[in-house]
């Protein structure tokens, strides 16, 4: 019986590189039935796997328009993405014999399936992670390019940024750490994005508050509530803001405003209700800061 050649991939550039076509050739030399499976990540869009399945497709077809190419989404589980595999080149083309090729650094190592596999032989050093960074901040002067870049964002899931708020108590949770930047004149809480690198939104707003407010000792932080954010910037956008609120209460350090804050300044929390009516709190603020006084004012009242 004769064989299908079948190459597993992902092909995540621009164009089909010297080592794609030195892959896609020596598997043609030796089937006159190939097919190209590529991965399809189950993140939509990002810096390992930017392009969908459709726009990989059509660059093989330019190419190579005799060649079927077929999706394969990606599983947690290797043994599961095994079976996928087997079942979608068995039910597509009923029960041919099979061979599955691919380079170094691929798919063998993690197939467990029933069809036989083969190592293509490294033939040169070609990298697509290396030329994703070659061209990731090229800007072109071409409307095919403003169209990729339109499509892109099209294509990707809509965001939910995280933010982290910090409530820095003192004097028993009488008094609380707001900030003020010179370029807004109104009152807000410390805080900002988490990022990437942080282990745990705990994390993330300690790293906050020590950005924005210098290298005070606090205790733990405790969660508070979460408030999704009508910030100004994403009004318009399908993107949106949930931040996260977290408390804790000053145990010593220096205390001055940094990064994001030009001014720091104690405020006693009865008081916030009258400064968010008197319009000195930035709006997006409001709920976390009404939340804040609900809560702990009343504490302080049956004290």
């Amino acid at each position: 019986m004769k064989t299908t050649g079948v190459i597993i991939a992902r092909f995540q550039t621009p164009v089909l590189h010297e080592g794609h076509f030195n892959l896609i050739n020596y598997v043609r030399e030796r089937h006159n039935k190939v097919v190209i499976v590529l991965g399809v990540s189950s993140v939509k869009g990002s810096t390992k796997n930017p392009l969908d399945f459709y726009t990989r497709e059509r660059m093989v077809k330019k190419e190579f328009p005799e060649i079927v190419v077929l999706p394969l989404a990606d599983c947690r589980d290797d043994a599961t993405w095994s079976t996928n595999l087997d079942g979608m080149l068995s039910i597509t083309f009923n029960n041919e014999k099979c061979i599955l090729y691919g380079s170094r650094d691929s798919f063998i190592p993690y197939y467990s399936g029933k069809n036989e596999v083969k190592e293509i032989p490294q033939t040169s050093d070609f990298s697509g992670t290396s030329l994703r960074d070659q061209i990731c901040d090229k800007v072109m002067d071409s409307e095919d390019f403003r169209c990729g870049v339109i499509y892109a964002y099209y294509n990707r899931y809509p965001s939910v940024y995280a933010t982290l708020d910090i409530a820095l108590f003192k004097d028993d949770n009488s008094k609380i750490l707001l900030g003020r930047r010179n370029s807004e004149g109104k009152w807000r809480l410390p805080g900002g994005f988490s990022d990437p690198t942080d282990n745990d939104y705990e994390s993330a707003a300690l790293r906050e508050l020590h950005e924005e407010c210098g290298p005070v000792e606090v205790d733990a932080m405790q969660y508070e509530k979460s408030f999704k954010v009508n910030d100004w910037r994403y009004k318009q956008e399908t993107d949106k803001i949930i931040t996260l609120m977290f408390s804790c209460n000053y145990m010593y350090g220096e205390i001055e405003g940094a990064d994001d804050l030009d001014e720091v300044q104690w405020i006693q929390l009865n008081k916030i209700t009258a400064m968010i009516e008197n319009n000195e709190i930035v709006d997006e603020h409001f709920p976390q800061l009404q939340f804040l006084v609900n809560k702990y004012c009343k504490v302080l009242s049956s004290k």
